[in-house]
């Protein structure tokens, strides 16, 4: 079997060498390139591509929500992994929504790392702490933070010129987001976004 190339990033110089060790031993990875910050990843990812990237939730200075936002919008990314602490399903489930292929916790032995990745190379999404099914069913879970924080203000009635300076992107911005938003929510126009997402809410009992 052809060695999976895979990429490592985790703000903790001990982490990282410890988990370049794990995969430089396993035959089954060939380890491309490892990072202490998320720009460095980027950077390596957009000029080498890899299979799989694991990356630490909490990685300097982008943080990994917004890096594996980034990394989703480019062509040949690789599937990433998120690598946190999992006190509750908030990480997980942001991980999820942003559009990680998995998550794993720190505190997980290392065979459950390298069978996530093996299990992310071929395809799979793996949260152990989730109801992939149940996630993959509310559509607000496929929007972007930037998207999610978008509705929220179009909720409030906002017109694009005030969703413009609100988010601090111009009106050109808001009118792509506010068309993406329409498609994943399968709506129309603004009231049929605001509708669903107070109904969205209501179910969910925020």
């Amino acid at each position: 079997m052809t060695p999976i190339d895979i990429m490592l990033a985790d703000g903790n110089p001990l982490v990282l060498s410890a988990m370049s060790e794990v995969f430089e031993r396993d035959s089954r990875f060939s380890l491309v390139a490892t990072s202490a910050t998320a720009e460095g990843f980027l950077g390596m990812a957009m000029r080498v591509p890899v299979k799989v990237g694991v990356v630490d939730w909490n990685i300097p200075a982008l943080g990994a929500e917004k890096l594996i936002e980034v990394m989703r919008a480019q062509e040949n990314a690789p599937r990433l992994v998120a690598y946190g602490y999992d006190a509750d399903e908030t990480i997980p489930r942001q991980a999820m929504a942003v559009g990680a292929a998995a998550f794993v916790s720190r505190a997980a032995p290392t065979d459950t790392l390298i069978q996530t990745c093996l299990d992310v190379a071929n395809g799979k999404m793996v949260f152990p702490f989730l109801d992939v099914r149940e996630l993959r069913t509310d559509p607000i879970s496929s929007l972007s933070r930037k998207e999610r924080a978008l509705l929220e203000a179009l909720s409030e009635g906002l017109t694009n010129n005030q969703l413009s300076q609100r988010l601090e992107i111009s009106t050109n911005t808001v009118k792509f987001h506010l068309s993406n938003i329409f498609d994943k929510l399968s709506v129309k126009n603004r009231a049929q976004a605001i509708a669903f997402y107070y109904s969205s809410r209501s179910k969910s009992g925020s």
